[in-house]
C-alpha cells in the first residue's frame, strides 16, 4: 500500500542523493459520515494524495493511509452500497 503522507528532503539532508525525507503525521481527523451514533468510530483525514484512517478509540495506535486511486474506489463501493 502506497502512503498518502507528502514527503520533503530533510533540511538536515547534505546536498548529495542520499538524503533523508520526512512527512507530517496527517492531523484534522474528523468522524466519518459512515460511522453510527455511538462512540465506536472510524475518524477520517484528508491528504494531499488520499486519506487517513483511524480507530476514534486508539488514536495513539497510529492510521492506515490509502493513496487518492484506492481512496476513491473504495468510497465509490460505499456510496453503490457494494461493500
Amino acid at each position: 500500500m502506497t502512503n498518502v503522507l507528502a514527503f520533503r528532503k530533510s533540511s538536515y539532508s547534505g546536498q548529495g542523493v542520499d538524503c533523508v525525507e520526512v512527512a507530517s503525521i496527517p492531523t484534522g481527523f474528523r468522524k466519518s459520515s459512515y460511522s453510527g451514533a455511538g462512540q465506536d468510530c472510524v475518524e477520517v483525514a484528508d491528504g494531499s494524495s488520499g486519506a487517513a484512517l483511524r480507530d476514534s478509540k486508539y488514536p495513539a495506535a497510529g492510521h492506515l493511509s490509502f493513496p487518492t486511486p484506492e481512496w476513491d474506489a473504495f468510497l465509490t463501493a460505499a456510496r453503490a452500497a457494494e461493500l
